[in-house]
């Protein structure tokens, strides 16, 4: 993403797992580490994703370090694909060798937003969560976890009225029964063609509020 992308080999519970992880924005105090996890890698997803990257910026942009990483099977990850049980135990096994104490950020794109909600379902409530970021979420391919109602105030949901990989009616009977809101990008897909400022300028409203 820049000159000081860090790339490191973290060890997970089927072989290395491949990281970047980036600072905050030159200036800025660091808030905490956000980790963000890809869509489906048996579709070509990869932590250099568009919409991962756009998230990584955002975060940066609001003095959050961003941790992405490669599932298993992917890049330099070791490993064979796991249908999503696996891939939590990846997305913990990050947390925990890059984010052990402190505030703490999860977020997730696609496939990722599963193994994001599996991955916050073991970490809550022993772990504070600060910020959650669901985009695309695969709520029509994956049973995805409900988000714990205390921590409503720090979950942005983002969805594209035109997905056509994940209808937005789905992603709305995931969020009903937890009164949980949606954002809406009008016209947007599910990999937000030509609308990833506005993807991102969301993200950044969300990680500078209150709660």
């Amino acid at each position: 993403m820049n000159a000081q992308t860090e790339r490191l080999l973290l060890q997970g519970p089927a072989g290395r797992i491949e990281v970047l992880r980036d600072a905050p924005a030159d200036g800025l105090p660091f808030k905490g580490v956000a980790v963000i996890a890809h869509p489906h890698p048996l579709f070509g997803g990869t932590m250099d994703n568009k919409v991962v990257q756009t998230l990584a910026r955002a975060f940066m942009q609001c003095g959050w370090a961003p941790v992405r990483f490669n599932f298993r099977g992917v890049g330099a990850t070791e490993g064979v694909h796991d249908e999503g049980q696996g891939e939590a135990q990846d997305f913990l096994a990050v947390v925990r060798q890059c984010a052990p104490e402190g505030a703490l950020a999860l977020a997730g794109f696609s496939f990722g937003s599963f193994v994001m909600s599996q991955t916050l379902a073991a970490l809550w409530p022993s772990r504070r969560i600060d910020k959650l970021v669901f985009v695309g979420a695969a709520a029509s391919r994956f049973q995805l976890a409900a988000v714990p109602a205390e921590l409503h105030e720090r979950t942005l949901v983002i969805h594209g009225e035109s997905d056509d990989t994940v209808p937005l009616a789905a992603v709305m009977d995931w969020a009903r029964p937890q009164v949980l809101p949606v954002t809406v990008v009008p016209g947007g897909s599910h990999f937000f063609h030509g609308q990833l400022p506005l993807l991102k300028s969301l993200v950044v409203r969300h990680l500078t509020s209150t709660p």
